[in-house]
């Protein structure tokens, strides 16, 4: 059986783990609060949707140029 003085220990530790993690919970929660009150998110998105489309394709595209021997070259070898 665990003696009284150690049961005493992990019910501190337990109290003050639960303790900490309360009070760090609520000092986050303050901080996300206080920086979305003054910095509110963009109603519209920096790009337009056909520039965002745009983008993408290039990316897209870039990357099957760019990696498109490595795959021909895996697929060829049976990966």
């Amino acid at each position: 059986m665990i003696s009284i003085l150690a049961q005493e220990r992990l019910l501190g530790a337990a109290l003050g783990t639960a303790f900490a993690s309360v009070v760090i919970f609520e000092q986050r929660r303050r901080l996300y609060q206080s920086i979305s009150r003054s910095h509110p998110e963009p109603k519209e998105p920096i790009f337009g949707r056909k520039s965002r489309q745009e983008l993408a394709h290039s990316w897209n595209k870039s990357v099957d140029k760019a990696l498109g021997p490595l795959i021909e070259s895996l697929s060829s070898r049976g990966w």
